[in-house]
């Protein structure tokens, strides 16, 4: 692949990543901030000390400080879930937008490869010609399958077809195990 072709890539997909970042809200900027900075060390370590400094200064070892939350630590339960609560919903707001962008590149990828196919065919059918002109050669039906059209509409139905069917029989069969120990009492 030529080396111009290659950079000419690289940049469009640059352009396309960069592009999905400008857009993102004033929101969704702070959730990726965040959603950074809760997968790092650091915030292991700031809540691991955190909640061992709570549990240490409320166990009634340190004389200086009124016990507020006494074991079973309620309070310290309540936060931590509170925590968790906060931190599962910006995780999922940070995957639902990669999950956008992934499926935008999924699209963009079977749109090029897509056209990749038209080309590649085209280029066969004219390898076809040069062979069919050549003196004893013989015709490759393997060359000849390869020169029809791809119908893509025909792959992407029996795709679903298949989707549909190895989602479905799992819970089929589950249906009929409820079923049968349902008869069998």
């Amino acid at each position: 692949m030529p080396a111009r072709h290659i950079k000419r890539s690289r940049r469009i997909i640059r352009s396309f990543e960069a592009e999905a970042l400008k857009k993102r809200s004033f929101m969704m900027k702070v959730v990726d901030f965040m959603t950074s900075y809760f997968g790092t060390i650091s915030f292991l370590i700031g809540n691991a000390l955190a909640y061992g400094g709570w549990i240490f200064l409320n166990s009634g070892k340190v004389p200086w400080f009124p016990v507020i939350d006494p074991f079973p630590y309620p309070f310290l339960n309540s936060f931590i879930s509170l925590e968790a609560l906060g931190l599962t919903i910006i995780v999922l707001m940070s995957q639902n937008r990669e999950n956008q962008r992934d499926i935008l590149r999924n699209e963009l990828a079977l749109q090029v490869e897509l056209i990749s196919e038209k080309e590649i065919t085209k280029l066969l059918s004219l390898l076809k010609k040069i062979v069919k002109n050549q003196e004893n050669t013989h015709i490759d039906p393997e060359l000849d399958e390869m020169t029809e059209e791809l119908d893509a509409g025909y792959i992407e139905r029996k795709l679903t077809e298949q989707l549909e069917n190895s989602e479905d029989k799992p819970i089929q069969e589950i249906e009929q195990k409820i079923k049968e120990s349902i008869n069998k009492r």
